[in-house]
């Protein structure tokens, strides 16, 4: 069976390390030969495109490439739970991805909700973190609070979903047993 995750989650999170151990699992064990890196492909679908125009026109070809990519494991940053919500925290409109939801669930995809505990003191340490790693991230920086706001807006948002999914709560970061739960819900 092929892994089809979508990992979502507020910003600051812990997503990008989490998906990095996951793919740092699944690539080598179903890599096909040892000269690409194909036993696992990851897409970070946002890259500044979710809450924008572009959104709402980059998603379906997503969904088509994932078709055209079903036998192999798959592993997504970020989809359209993410563009629903910055256009809802951003831009104050509301979007209905209720088909993309159903074609990624005929599909097999999964959720998996990184978050944090609303925490003001933990996510000022992970915005210390942010900055010092991407120092550009200063340009879209937001108070705790703001990121606390997105997070339950995620939480919202993963109770209209279809997909399966799991919810894995980050309090410090690297953390093997998160990893292990993650591999154990899929199967692994």
């Amino acid at each position: 069976m092929k892994h089809h995750l979508i990992f979502e989650g507020a910003e600051l999170s812990g997503k990008s390390w989490i998906m990095s151990q996951i793919y740092n699992y699944l690539e080598p064990k179903y890599n096909e030969g040892g000269k690409t890196l194909d036993g696992c492909l990851w897409f970070n679908a946002d890259n500044g495109i979710f809450g924008t125009k572009y959104g709402q026109k980059i998603l379906p070809s997503f969904l088509e490439m994932f078709k055209n990519l079903r036998d192999k494991n798959i592993i997504v940053e970020k989809f359209h739970l993410a563009d629903k919500i910055y256009n809802k925290l951003h831009n104050d409109t509301k979007l209905d991805y209720s088909e993309i939801d159903s074609e990624l669930l005929k599909e097999g995809f999964k959720i998996i909700l990184i978050t944090f505990p609303e925490d003001v003191e933990l996510l000022k340490k992970r915005i210390e973190d942010r900055l010092n790693l991407y120092p550009h991230y200063k340009r879209i920086l937001q108070a705790p609070e703001w990121y606390i706001k997105q997070q339950r807006e995620y939480l919202l948002e993963l109770k209209k979903s279809k997909l399966p999914h799991l919810i894995v709560q980050t309090e410090q970061l690297p953390d093997q047993k998160k990893i292990d739960e993650i591999l154990n819900w899929i199967g692994e």
